[in-house]
């Protein structure tokens, strides 16, 4: 029955056994005398050890994602890649802006060390305590979201806006300035 709890609360075996267990240790430690009703203890005994386990790991999650330093992923990336046609920094600080504002946290640490940093899921299990299946979700997730942004974006621009950046796009990555100056003499 503790198991069972704990496993709801927590959603991962090992740390349910660890909870479970760890309550057990303390309830063998404590005067039996002094407990009137055992069931009734060691049940919220577990429930207090799980909500404190589970507020350890928030901690952790976010003492982690405030240890990422923006900057250095910005030079990172500049090391790696040629941006010659742009504006690194203007360019990555909107997408982080976006990623800030868009993502939960733990979705946010999942995509950018996924994306950025090519960890793989064994990676991610380990750095932010969560199942791979629980770690492929949350990419899933913010990758949803951010396409959704995008689209938002998208359908928020108008059709003549749209139309002229895609043209602007061509012209640039293509060398076919025709379509760009047909948008620009347009009204």
């Amino acid at each position: 029955m503790l198991q069972r709890i704990a496993m709801r609360m927590l959603k991962s075996k090992a740390d349910a056994d660890d909870v479970v267990q760890d309550t057990f240790m303390k309830w063998l430690s404590q005067e039996q005398a002094k407990i009137k009703n055992t069931k009734a203890y060691l049940i919220q005994a577990v429930r207090n050890n799980c909500i404190n386990h589970l507020n350890a790991l928030k901690q952790k999650r976010l003492q982690y994602l405030e240890a990422i330093h923006w900057q250095d992923i910005v030079e990172k990336l500049r090391e790696t890649t040629d941006f010659s046609n742009f504006d690194v920094e203007v360019e990555v600080s909107r997408a982080l802006q976006v990623i800030q504002h868009r993502l939960e946290p733990l979705e946010r640490a999942v995509y950018v060390l996924k994306e950025v940093f090519d960890f793989d899921y064994k990676a991610l299990q380990k750095v932010l305590d969560k199942k791979q299946d629980h770690c492929r979700q949350l990419f899933c997730r913010a990758k949803k979201k951010l396409r959704e942004e995008t689209e938002h974006f998208n359908s928020v621009l108008q059709p003549k806006k749209a139309a002229l950046l895609e043209s602007f796009r061509k012209a640039c990555d293509f060398g076919q300035p025709l379509d760009l100056i047909a948008q620009l003499r347009m009204r």
